[in-house]
């Protein structure tokens, strides 16, 4: 995707999420990689984060429980996320929805 059409909306140490005017669509960069979404697939995307149970994961010890899998809806990426991943992406999506939802309302009182 070009650069140059990317606005970023928010920044951690984990990655970024940029907003694409042309294309209409959220791009977050995670884990070394680039994820395309539409604007209703990224929320929908934060909300399974957010829906992560990290107390039952931290819990549970059988093999492979400190980790989770998921795959956003229309992508073709698969996400495998423990425990310190779930919670920085949570940080980077919180900041990111918060961005969006300020530029709207910034952009509202300025019409």
């Amino acid at each position: 995707m070009e650069s140059a059409c990317l606005i970023e909306l928010y920044q951690t140490h984990a990655g970024v999420v940029f907003q694409c005017n042309r294309n209409n669509c959220y791009v977050l960069e995670f884990g070394g990689e680039q994820t395309r979404f539409r604007v209703s697939d990224f929320f929908s995307f934060k909300k399974k984060v957010d829906q992560i149970d990290l107390d039952a994961m931290i819990a549970d010890p059988s093999p492979g429980a400190d980790y989770v899998v998921l795959m956003p809806c229309r992508s073709q990426r698969c996400f495998l996320l423990s425990i310190e991943d779930v919670l920085d992406l949570r940080e980077l999506l919180d900041g990111a929805k918060f961005a969006i939802e300020l530029n709207a309302i910034l952009r509202a009182r300025l019409v």
